[in-house]
């Protein structure tokens, strides 16, 4: 835990320029350094891409109109990476329509061509000013000890697209929602989100673990209770329905709720009433219940673990939250959110993430998923990681390897039967590089430690062309 009184590392504030015209783009970037920021230079989208995914920054000037990705689709791409950039478009076209597209699609502002390098200077000190204030409110609830939610779900994956899509659809309406996934897999982020998004957003959002009440407590903890009700009942308390009122109430771990709670949670689902222990008296309630999971709940209503009447009750909409090592793709733009989060946090300025550590964890498993690569990521930063994060920050961080062939033997004595071979282990590093880079060979031989001459051989050695 960071000191209060942690001085924060000053910086130059970074900025991404793309545009194709070379002569421009050499012009901002003398500019913006003699204003005292520090620039990231690119040609065309996919160079912009790139730059974004290894480094930090805190806004972007985009031309609308380049070859290839065009700045429309460049701010799309950009704000799925890294929802918390500021983006500036440029055009020479200036129709009231293009400057709306460019709002519409997230821009924070527009300038026409030619530039008015006095305009552009006055807009670029009011959105880091703008940065600035939205930092310090933010440090200031965190000093205050509010643990906020994340704006925004991570959507860099079509699968979390998808989960995202069905999370603003859900919000509209007010029905039960089930939210199923693998432990770290932000099943309580999605719950928030639905939350924050409905008609109940003004009111309490009530998380609760169901697995970490002990069952002699569940219904006093669910349903209140009054004084003198048990011993140790010293005085009334609400309850978690009565406190999620005009709310939601995320039960986690829905699964592990007791036989008899779940009888009296099915109750209070039907007729929006609950009893406090030791009161004759009955209090409605108005709460939207969503319930999430890391089990098989209709296998446990096939074994008798889990009332079915509940269950298709709690079923009304199921979100299913895939697992990190189903959606690598994720890996940039989550450590990317994390950076910004952990910068902050630990008053630091990590500028981003080297080749080689973003090859790292893009071969990673990650079976405690995004929660495993937050703590990962938190870890380097307790250990001093500083500037940008490099493969030695990220200790004991193994790559995935398939399981052998059945005919393998063991490579000594006592060795498991899963140690892959090396032959395994080099295809799914360059395969591993492949997905972290996309198209970009050199940055993959470059991760890898080899030249791209080699890195075609292995691509073809080992079918991955």
């Amino acid at each position: 835990m960071r000191p209060a009184t942690a001085p924060v590392e000053r910086r130059r504030p970074r900025l991404l320029v793309a545009d194709d015209d070379a002569d421009l783009r050499a012009l901002l970037g003398e500019a913006l350094d003699g204003w005292g920021y520090e620039t990231g230079l690119a040609a065309g989208g996919a160079e912009a891409v790139e730059l974004a995914r290894r480094q930090l920054f805190d806004a972007a000037l985009l031309d609308i109109n380049m070859p290839g990705m065009d700045g429309l689709q460049l701010l799309e791409a950009l704000k799925r990476h890294d929802p918390a950039i500021d983006v500036v478009m440029m055009t020479g076209d200036p129709a009231v329509s293009t400057a709306v597209q460019a709002l519409k699609a997230g821009a924070w502002d527009y300038l026409v061509k030619p530039l008015n390098l006095d305009e552009l200077q006055h807009l670029l000190r009011r959105l880091l000013e703008k940065r600035l204030l939205s930092r310090e409110v933010s440090d200031l609830r965190s000093r205050l000890g509010e643990h906020l939610a994340a704006k925004e779900l991570v959507s860099a994956s079509p699968a979390m697209a998808r989960v995202k899509a069905l999370v603003e659809k859900v919000a509209e309406s007010d029905s039960p929602v089930l939210i199923e996934g693998e432990s770290g897999t932000g099943k309580e982020l999605v719950a928030s989100a639905i939350h924050r998004r409905s008609a109940r957003a003004t009111g309490p959002f009530v998380p609760v673990n169901c697995g970490a009440i002990p069952d002699d407590l569940m219904e006093s903890e669910f349903f209140g209770h009054v004084r003198g009700a048990f011993t140790g009942a010293v005085a009334d308390a609400l309850g978690l329905f009565r406190s999620a009122h005009g709310g939601s109430l995320f039960l986690d771990e829905v699964a592990e709720l007791p036989p008899a709670l779940q009888a009296k949670l099915l109750r209070v689902l039907q007729d929006q009433e609950i009893r406090p222990v030791g009161s004759t008296k009955t209090y409605s309630v108005d709460v939207r219940i969503i319930a999430a999971t890391n089990k098989d709940l209709e296998a446990a209503v096939k074994s008798g673990g889990f009332r079915p009447d509940l269950f298709y009750r709690l079923n009304v909409v199921r979100v299913v939250l895939p697992p990190l090592r189903e959606r690598r793709e994720e890996i940039p733009a989550l450590v990317t959110h994390f950076l910004r989060q952990l910068n902050q946090r630990f008053r630091r300025d990590v500028r981003g993430v080297a080749p080689d550590a973003l090859a790292a964890l893009a071969a990673y498993d990650f079976p405690g998923n995004v929660r495993e690569l937050e703590n990962l990521l938190e870890r380097a930063y307790a250990l001093g990681a500083r500037a940008e994060l490099t493969r030695a920050d990220l200790p004991g961080l193994t790559p995935a390897m398939p399981a052998p062939a059945a005919a393998a033997a063991p490579v000594a004595a006592g060795a498991g039967d899963s140690f892959p071979t090396l032959e395994q282990a080099e295809r799914e590093l360059v395969a591993a590089a492949l997905r972290c880079f996309g198209t970009d060979k050199e940055r993959a031989a470059r991760a890898l430690g080899l030249t791209l001459r080699t890195l075609y051989r292995r691509i073809k050695k080992h079918g991955l062309d």
